[in-house]
């Protein structure tokens, strides 16, 4: 039985163009689990506001939506409020309350629910989600995976017949976010919740989705089951940018052209490499470059911090030194310190021990105008924080003003980012008004005119699609070229591998281990690329897709006795 049905819905925001939603119609079925993927910018937040009525954005809506047999506009407004459920990207802008009980109890508490019932319904999901543990925790003291965890239970505890997910993961460390998504299969498959996920990381996904949707400039082109989709998009688009966001092993799968039914899962993955590959050369002749002869670029020596005197510290004997023209990668949980090391390094917090050198010059000597122009830039985690009028057009003319560009300067420049990000289109647009991915362009764009030495990145791959974070990579590995220093605080393992020269895991208030991509990826059992944990049993040290394919290239394909 269906319990959506959009037939026909195409959708323009205000004083645009072009459609974000462009007449498309699909079902879903009562307990499925569906999943949408596609490009920043392909409509995909959008598509899920017109599925939750009190957030339907302002615009011309053509077309109807149905929940069940009823037209979604015509559904009693305290039915859909209880039954279809909607958890966002951000963990912080969904929290309301100051107290963890307080926030698994508000929903029901505004829909005038009895206090026992109240109390049952909240002590049943804090067990089943685990969070009596930190039940009377204040919010603003939750890790972001708790948070986010949080409004889970919020939505659940409500108990929606429908669960709609916008890229819940986007703010969550890998292991944090695999235990969401599992968390997500078990709500499917023990309750029997219908699931609408919108996810750039497919790699957890594919596997327990029963059906996959691909939304390309507001239309549908792909609407197939996991195992086929890698199929369909090769055959239908076979240089699409999405067959980069697929699961590594369906990459890894029709790359190579396997025969059988397409892996999803790592074992799956195994299977079909010992099955199909040898493994007579068991490593690739991978040779490490280390910038040992450049100068010191950033440095820190013993490095403590709290935010204040009566808390704990959250830096604790830091040590760092990089290299000029370096890329460094930090990877760790939420909550362990990763940021505020990166606002430690720009000056934004102060150390109250050790010793921060920029340049070869103690960060304290510096004034904030010689520091921040041509020297240093940050882009922050939430890329909202440096937008500041009310068009990206003008937000540059802003920061060029800064810099004291000319107005023909300001406008080639200008130019020069919005192409090299692709999002050329965007310039009239208000920063507010566009995709998280999109947004996270026109910030990193706001960076790069200021033309650092020293980039610091923070999450810069969030919200992004996989396509465009190959972008991103070239546009760090041509900053690289040009001499420029950059460190890169990521939950994204994959791009860590791609793109890094050293890879490091912040832990316990320091980072415990810097070394290179190999040799940081092939150690670790969690925090590894999917390719590693598909491959490592027979090859050893294959870190992305791209070297899994070459060795067993390399290798060459058993024979069928071999295979037998």
């Amino acid at each position: 039985m269906e319990i959506i049905t959009v037939k026909n819905v195409s959708f323009t925001y205000p004083d645009a163009d072009e459609k974000v939603i462009d007449d498309i119609s699909f079902t879903i079925k009562e307990g499925e689990f569906l999943t949408i993927f596609g490009a920043s910018g392909s409509g995909k937040t959008t598509l899920l506001k017109l599925l939750k009525k009190e957030l339907t954005p302002h615009g011309t809506l053509d077309g109807a939506i149905y929940y069940g047999s009823t037209q979604l506009d015509k559904v009693e407004e305290r039915k859909l409020a209880t039954d279809i459920g909607y958890v966002m990207q951000h963990p912080d802008h969904q929290i309301v309350t100051d107290k963890v009980w307080h926030e698994l109890a508000f929903g029901l508490e505004n829909i005038g629910v009895e206090t026992t019932e109240i109390r049952r319904r909240v002590g049943e999901m804090a067990n089943f989600f685990g969070i009596h543990h930190w039940f009377h925790k204040e919010t603003q003291q939750l890790s972001g995976g708790q948070k986010q965890l949080l409004n889970l239970a919020g939505t659940m505890v409500m108990q929606p017949k429908v669960l709609i997910l916008d890229e819940p993961t986007s703010q969550l460390d890998p292991i944090a976010a695999a235990e969401f998504i599992h968390m997500l299969e078990k709500i499917n498959r023990d309750l029997g919740i219908t699931i609408i996920l919108v996810e750039h990381d497919l790699e957890e996904v594919f596997p327990i989705a029963d059906r996959v949707l691909l939304l390309d400039e507001g239309k549908i082109i792909l609407n197939e089951q996991p195992r086929h989709v890698g199929t369909q998009l090769k055959e239908l688009y076979p240089t699409h940018a999405m067959i980069e966001a697929l699961p590594t092993v369906v990459k890894i799968f029709h790359q190579l052209e396997f025969t059988g039914d397409c892996p999803l899962t790592v074992r799956e993955g195994k299977e079909a490499l010992t099955k199909n590959y040898k493994n007579d050369i068991p490593s690739l002749g991978k040779v490490s470059v280390r910038r040992t002869e450049a100068p010191t670029m950033l440095s820190l020596e013993n490095i403590w911090f709290r935010y204040d005197k009566d808390l704990p510290d959250v830096l604790g004997g830091v040590n760092l030194s990089v290299k000029k023209g370096e890329i460094i990668s930090i990877l760790g949980g939420n909550g362990s310190g990763k940021t505020t090391l990166l606002n430690v390094l720009a000056g934004q917090y102060r150390a109250y021990h050790g010793k921060v050198t920029i340049a070869e010059k103690p960060l304290k000597k510096y004034k904030q105008k010689d520091l921040y122009k041509n020297l240093l830039a940050v882009l922050p985690q939430d890329p909202q924080s440096v937008f500041i009028k009310s068009t990206v057009k003008e937000d540059y003319a802003e920061i060029s003003k800064v810099m004291g560009y000319t107005k023909d300067e300001t406008a080639e420049k200008t130019k020069e980012v919005l192409s090299q990000l692709g999002i050329s289109h965007l310039i009239e647009r208000h920063p507010y008004d566009v995709s998280g991915g999109e947004q996270q362009k026109i910030a990193l764009g706001k960076i790069l005119l200021l033309e650092p030495e020293i980039i610091l990145l923070d999450e810069p791959t969030k919200g992004i699609d996989a396509f465009s974070k190959l972008m991103l990579r070239d546009i760090i590995k041509d900053l690289q070229a040009a001499g420029k220093t950059i460190i890169i605080v990521t939950h994204d393992i994959e791009f860590a591998a791609l793109t890094s020269d050293r890879c490091g895991l912040f832990f316990d208030k320091e980072i415990i281990s810097l070394d290179e991509p190999t040799a940081f990826f092939t150690k670790n059992n969690f925090y590894t690329t999917m390719a590693n944990r598909i491959s490592r049993h027979r090859y050893e040290n294959t870190i992305t897709y791209d070297e899994v394919i070459k060795i067993c290239q390399m290798n060459g394909e058993k024979t069928a006795n071999e295979t037998v």
